[in-house]
């Protein structure tokens, strides 16, 4: 079975509701006019409104570490914020997916693409729920869930929600929390083993769901620990589509993850959904 073929049974799993899609940054990348959609974009547009020391120069967990212990987190909050300003339009595979209402889909960056295609195209019942940084927080939390309409509800999700958005490192956006500094992962990775921070409902709806990787490097270590977590108890078969060569940590995790990769770029899911303007 060819590559491209193997797709179209994968895009099929996601609108059968039998297989989860996973966001990455490279999604958001396919919108024109979107915010930096790398961790390393990201980390070059905080580094061009503060300079880092040279043993952090690179690494955006780190840098934002750096800012939020000299500047303040206020001033890292600003910076972030003001680089995700643009809202574009989201792209055809954001409005695929909410067209499609998959039970449960996993946005692994900082932009709001998806729920803007689900608040535009209307998603049936759904919602969102967000990791948020415990910064200033004295209550054990690791979420919130917000509905459709964009109205805080709680820590926890509604079950009833035909579709569940979860988004792990939370949302860029006024009034939203986000995970982006060392500080802000350290009791995440702590407690993540066992699995705390990851809601019950993304918990239930990904049992027995492999995931689809879309847009996604794991060339770093918390991208990979994160991945790792939030597909552990889901169901076996996992699938990315990468195009190009593979680092050897990105080989490693593959093979300890049992991930089969598929050699394509993300135009060819967005020729095989499809989906007319």
């Amino acid at each position: 079975m060819g590559d491209e073929t193997r797709l179209a049974h994968l895009i099929e799993e996601i609108a059968q509701g039998k297989r989860v899609p996973y966001l990455g940054p490279g999604v958001a990348a396919l919108s024109p006019g979107a915010a930096p959609a790398s961790p390393s974009d990201l980390c070059a547009a905080i580094e061009a409104k503060v300079r880092a020391p040279k043993r952090a120069t690179g690494n955006l967990w780190s840098v934002a570490q750096f800012v939020e212990s000299r500047r303040f987190r206020r001033t890292l909050e600003a910076i972030v914020q003001e680089v995700f300003t643009a809202r574009p339009v989201p792209g055809s595979l954001h409005r695929w997916i909410v067209r499609a209402r998959p039970p449960l889909v996993i946005d692994a960056w900082y932009d709001g693409q998806i729920l803007d295609a689900a608040m535009a195209e209307g998603m049936g019942t759904w919602g969102w729920v967000q990791g948020i940084s415990r910064n200033g927080e004295s209550r054990d939390i690791w979420t919130l869930a917000y509905d459709s309409t964009g109205a805080l509800l709680g820590e926890a999700p509604d079950p009833a929600w035909e579709t569940l958005v979860y988004k792990p490192h939370g949302l860029i956006r006024p009034g939203h929390s986000f995970l982006i500094s060392d500080s802000d992962y350290v009791e995440v990775l702590t407690e993540i083993d066992i699995q705390s921070p990851i809601p019950d409902e993304v918990q239930n709806r990904r049992t027995g769901r492999p995931f689809l990787f879309l847009g996604c490097r794991f060339d770093d270590q918390l991208l990979r620990t994160y991945a790792r977590q939030v597909a552990k108890r889901a169901g076996q078969g996992h699938v990315a589509v990468i195009e190009g060569p593979l680092t050897r940590m990105e080989e490693k995790f593959f093979d300890e993850m049992g991930i089969e990769r598929l050699d394509l770029p993300l135009s060819a899911v967005e020729a095989a959904v499809s989906v007319p303007a």
